[in-house]
């Protein structure tokens, strides 16, 4: 067993006595600013070289307002944990913005305004946790980036590594709670960031909880890389997480099966499900077609089944979406473990 936490020391017995509720889409919620190209610019990078529009990491710095907004709205609405605004905040994804120098400040801002929102809203009865996301990419290391030579690749373990490793110090600093390696494609890139997780831990002395979250990409069943769900479990659990689950690139119904392969797969570990809103569908408000009423009864049904301990939302998903999924998961418990090995207090 590893050495004890030395913050989120609380989340394992809190996951053994009810569902934790997670917070949902960041882009989406962004989306409904409209902000432009000089709002994303601000005073400070009002003449930057590069159109900067897109870049949601930078609003942390520009538009701190805004991010404090999306998070203050979703604890509101009754999550008990928001990821910081941090899912591309590497600096290898802001490299496509010229701004990979900025990555480390990005991420340090990102974490303080997660932590002051959950402060804020803090109570003995629901403490709130901020969530250092670790977004997957734009890179992979498994994958060829040419069809024309699948031997091909754009980035090394070792320039992941070091990019995920100045995100997860950045992080740390800025107060999180808790880290999750969220959206994962690719299996190597995870493996990556989990190396740089525990490399930091190692030499800091801290150690956090770690969520990982995988995406189903289609279908099949597995993630882009090849992995199925079973499969992708047993290459990451060295890590001994405190929870495993899937996101994005599905609504509810969809993931419904994988969620259940994981249930199976991973009895000892406590598992999370954030979907995204259903289907994409550009005529509606958020782009996806599922309501809040929709996404929250088929995650209920996943609590009444005993399948999730972690329950949220991923793209099209809104704090409406999140207020539904709280009132329909707050009178059920959550999945009970077998044993968990690696946080025998939680068992």
């Amino acid at each position: 067993m590893k050495t004890p936490y030395t913050r989120g020391q609380n989340l394992p017995n809190i996951l053994n006595r009810r569902i934790m509720v997670l917070d949902g889409a960041m882009g989406t919620m962004i989306q409904r600013f409209k902000l432009d190209e000089s709002q994303y610019r601000g005073v400070r990078f009002k003449d930057f070289h590069k159109d900067i529009k897109g870049n949601n990491e930078l609003l942390s710095l520009t538009r701190p307002d805004v991010i404090t907004d999306i998070h203050e709205r979703y604890l509101a609405a009754g999550a008990d944990m928001i990821e910081t605004n941090t899912f591309g905040a590497t600096r290898i994804a802001q490299a496509d913005y010229d701004m990979a120098e900025l990555a480390f400040e990005m991420n340090l801002a990102s974490a303080r305004l997660a932590r002051a929102a959950c402060d804020k809203f803090s109570t003995p009865d629901k403490p709130r946790f901020a969530l250092g996301a670790l977004g997957p990419t734009p890179k992979t290391a498994s994958i060829s980036p040419d069809v024309n030579d699948p031997g091909a690749r754009n980035i090394t373990f070792e320039e992941l590594r070091a990019s995920y490793h100045e995100q997860v110090a950045a992080l740390v600093q800025g107060g999180v709670d808790a880290l999750l390696v969220e959206t994962i494609f690719d299996t190597l890139n995870a493996k990556a960031a989990l190396f740089a997780i525990d490399e930091f831990f190692e030499t800091s002395g801290e150690r956090l909880p770690i969520i990982i979250s995988g995406t189903v990409t289609d279908a099949s069943g597995r993630i882009l890389s090849g992995q199925t769900v079973t499969a992708f479990w047993h290459s990451v659990r060295h890590a001994q997480p405190l929870a495993i689950g899937l996101n994005c690139a599905l609504g509810a119904a969809l993931m419904r099966p994988y969620i259940q392969e994981l249930n199976r797969a991973a009895p000892d570990t406590f598992i999370s499900c954030y979907p995204n809103a259903g289907l994409p569908n550009p005529m509606s408000d958020t782009g996806f077609d599922e309501t809040p009423e929709v996404t929250s009864r088929l995650i209920g049904e996943f609590a009444a089944e005993g399948l999730v301990n972690i329950v949220g939302g991923c793209c099209g998903t809104t704090p409406a979406h999140i207020g539904a999924i709280h009132q329909a998961v707050a009178a059920l418990p959550g999945r009970l473990l077998q044993k968990n090995y690696f946080y025998p207090e939680a068992a």
